[in-house]
């Protein structure tokens, strides 16, 4: 290891234990990112295979649920009040020791939690050894793990943003979240009036059942006058009462739909409550919130508010996260995304469309340092992040990336080592989007498991930093890859953001945080072998200047491929590459026409395309199209494509 290399690891490490000291009250001591996670594995030296599970794990099967009637109100409530009880009660019992796993989200008429399950408990994987046990309802679920809880806040269902505030307040105080229904067959009226008799610690309601916050006067136990909204007044109360006193954990947020879900469950698939992802950031005692990124209009879901509301309110969190993360030293984790077709689009009556409302909320939250774990809708649910959260890696995932040699063998580099492409055109998929550890573990049993991986070259975009939700997924990936599948970083990195929005000027005002970036980013490369970004998405932030080159050098020297760059090698050394087209076609026949038309029009002969979602099998039948169409059209690796692409810009200067 050289002198540079080292001296970056060490400042890495210097800023962690800074982030240790200085934000105690936020608990970024509980392995809050990657980097811990690395250092974790460091000192106790890399394994040869994963260390066993111990103790006794309980099994619930939630899948009952999927049975209930979606247009009866009592069966959606009952949906939403029973996952919402066990997703925070899991993560307060997994926040130490992985003890309590759940049986819930079904995609393809696949059981994601029990594909899983299996997969480690078999002979020799991780949960070998433990003891499973059942429960046979949430009574008896919630009285097995009595001890571990102190009861319960209970929230209202006249505002719907009380339900996030619940789940805050879940993890900052070992409390299940209970929505206030005094209905006789009610989860509240089963687990608080009777049953366990759970005692109510803290109300997001007036005694009597009426609103807490009514958008009127001073916002109670505060001293803050009402915003003239009951969603809002809701966080100003959180903001009081649970962030600015350094109560949570402000290395993690979390965004996901509050209990409006309850009004448009059929929307998108039934497990798109996302209560089931809340267990993670429960354990780890992150703020939870739903609201919209855009300035310029009322919030759909909040037509009391005044015009932006939602917006100012975001950012007043999103900067007490940034002061409390020793001033964005450490980046904020974000879990979640904007539920677009629930609420602030034009689906749900608002005047933006989805695309732009994804961005938009990208642009806010880079502007104060925090990034997107990208649970979208399509993919959006996952369960057992809590538990899995305890799955110990390896230290390192090392790749191989390719030689002169090898390029000379394959034809790509005479004897002097100069490019001798002839009159082919190189290709190269950006296969994606795994920038949502959702989607990274509902995609497994699907596409990653498709028998035709490994017949063409595939370059697997995958965010780094899902490996702290769902790390089983991501070594699964790597230890079952054929020499034919490579990885690459996803947009951005680790993490989604607008990488242009750390530079200054920025929206929020704040110092540049380029460098911030960089040490963010590096650990989570070197553990998973990456030196290629795979995409930038820009959207509305400014393109990558000098600073967002250099930081992007330091841990993706191999590559990037922005959206708002040109050809270039950066200081000689970092090819950027221009993102191309979206070749997101269901029929291979007319996606092979889409490719082969681009490439005839381009003068460059390298050429990327984002593909979304799609199989295996796709990609070769695909590959097989193009073939047939222009047989000068060569798919490659992504070692082969980014050391070719540099040299050639090595070579052409004028396309620098």
């Amino acid at each position: 290891m050289d002198t540079t290399s080292w001296n970056k690891i060490k400042a890495v490490f210097a800023g962690l234990i800074i982030c240790l000291i200085i934000n105690t009250l936020a608990f970024c001591r509980q392995k809050s990112t990657g980097s811990l996670r690395i250092a974790d594995d460091l000192s106790r030296a890399a394994v040869a295979k994963p260390e066993f599970a111990q103790g006794t794990v309980t099994v619930f099967d939630m899948t009952r649920l999927h049975q209930n009637d979606m247009n009866n109100p009592d069966d959606v409530n009952a949906i939403w009040d029973e996952v919402h009880a066990v997703a925070t009660l899991q993560g307060i019992v997994n926040r130490k020791n992985p003890r309590l796993y759940i049986l819930y989200v079904e995609n393809d008429g696949i059981n994601i939690d029990r594909y899983w399950w299996d997969k480690y408990r078999t002979t020799g994987k991780w949960l070998t050894n433990i003891k499973e046990e059942s429960a046979t309802d949430i009574t008896s679920l919630i009285t097995k793990f009595r001890k571990d809880i102190n009861g319960a806040v209970v929230y209202d269902p006249q505002v719907a943003a009380t339900s996030n505030l619940a789940s805050t307040i879940a993890g900052a105080e070992n409390l299940i979240a209970v929505r206030y229904d005094m209905a006789p067959n009610s989860l509240y009226s089963r687990i608080i009036t009777n049953g366990p008799k759970l005692p109510v610690k803290i109300r997001l309601l007036a005694d009597n059942g009426a609103p807490l916050f009514t958008g009127t006067g001073i916002v109670p136990q505060t001293d803050r006058p009402s915003n003239g909204s009951s969603k809002i007044d809701a966080y100003i109360w959180l903001i009081e009462k649970y962030l600015k006193p350094g109560k949570l954990n402000t290395c993690f947020g979390a965004y996901y739909i509050d209990q409006r879900w309850r009004e448009k469950p059929r929307v998108a698939p039934q497990n798109h409550h996302t209560l089931t992802n809340h267990d993670f950031f429960v354990s780890k005692r992150a703020f939870f919130y739903d609201l919209s990124p855009w300035g310029d209009e009322k919030a759909t879901d909040d037509p009391q508010q005044a015009i932006g509301a939602d917006r100012r309110i975001l950012e007043e969190i999103l900067l007490l996260a940034y002061r409390q993360n020793n001033n964005g030293k450490t980046f904020t984790y974000i879990g979640g995304f904007p539920p677009w077709a629930y609420k602030y689009t034009r689906h749900a009556g608002g005047s933006h469309d989805d695309v732009p409302t994804e961005w938009e909320y990208s642009r806010t939250i880079g502007a104060y340092n925090a990034f997107k774990d990208a649970d979208a809708i399509g993919y959006g649910a996952l369960a057992n992040a809590s538990f899995w959260q305890h799955y110990p890696l390896r230290s390192r995932y090392p790749q191989q990336w390719t030689t002169p040699e090898k390029l000379k063998a394959d034809g790509y580099l005479n004897e002097d080592g100069k490019l001798s492409l002839g009159a082919r055109q190189l290709l190269v998929f950006y296969v994606g989007d795994y920038d949502a550890s959702s989607w990274l573990s509902q995609t497994t049993p699907t596409i990653w498991d498709d028998p035709a991986r490994g017949q063409v070259p595939m370059m697997w975009s995958i965010s780094p930093v899902l490996a702290e939700r769902v790390p089983m997924a991501w070594e699964y990936r790597r230890l079952t890859a054929t020499p034919n599948d490579y990885f690459v970083a996803a947009d951005n990195g680790a993490g989604y953001l607008n990488p242009g929005e750390l530079q200054e000027p920025r929206l929020s005002g704040l110092p540049e945080a380029t460098t911030q970036w960089a040490a963010h980013n590096l650990p989570y490369y070197e553990q998973w072998g990456l030196t290629v970004t795979g995409f930038i998405i820009d959207g509305y932030a400014n393109g990558l200047n000098q600073k967002g080159l250099d930081a992007y050098m330091q841990f993706s020297p191999n590559g990037i491929v922005p959206q708002k760059a040109p050809h270039m090698l950066h200081k000689g050394i970092m090819p950027v590459l221009p993102s191309g087209w979206d070749i997101n076609d269901a029929d291979p026949k007319s996606a092979a026409e889409m490719v082969t038309e681009r490439i005839r029009n381009s003068t460059v002969p390298f050429h990327w395309f984002r593909n979304i979602l799609k199989s295996p099998e796709w990609y070769v039948q695909v590959a097989a199209e193009i073939k047939q169409l222009n047989p000068n059209i060569v798919l490659v690796d992504a070692p082969t494509f980014f050391e070719l692409y540099k040299l050639f810009l090595k070579e052409n200067p004028k396309y620098r």
